[in-house]
């Protein structure tokens, strides 16, 4: 399910691009076999590691962790595709989001976001999701490479 699109829901996509895109980046020195053959047998406690590993880095502990699992397209007629749910808890916010992992790229699509108070409007949701992005990141947010829901 995809969150329902707002004026808004294009810049938190991009607030959450721009902070997990090195996370995405590890994640993608991962061999694509690997990754596939985590999902297709269901081996989501070292999938769950590989993330947390990818995330360590440049989050506080436990702020980004695989979800419920994920997705792969493999076809023969194209590039592998990997998709992760993450759930992404900086203080007082719940991201539920789908990393899709590519040869050269990859994508975030949010489908939820859980406010522990909810924020007056939509711009203090927006602004709320970033400090609170930012306050748990151990290094400043550059723009992604690609932006429009790709990140690096």
């Amino acid at each position: 399910m995809i969150m329902k699109q707002h004026p808004f829901s294009a810049e938190q996509e991009r607030i959450v691009a721009d902070a997990i895109w090195t996370v995405a980046s590890e994640l993608r020195l991962i061999d694509v076999a690997d990754l596939i053959s985590m999902l297709r047998f269901e081996r989501y406690a070292d999938l769950a590691d590989l993330v947390a590993s990818a995330a360590e880095m440049y989050f506080l502990p436990g702020t980004i962790k695989l979800g419920i699992g994920g997705d792969f397209c493999l076809d023969w007629g194209g590039p592998p595709r990997v998709t992760l749910d993450l759930v992404i808890r900086p203080k007082n916010v719940t991201i539920y989001a789908r990393l899709m992992l590519e040869q050269d790229c990859g994508g975030i699509d949010i489908n939820h976001i859980a406010f522990d108070e909810t924020p007056d409007s939509q711009d203090d949701a927006t602004a709320l999701l970033e400090e609170s992005l930012r306050a748990a990141a151990f290094r400043p947010f550059v723009p992604a490479m690609q932006i429009s829901r790709r990140v690096a």
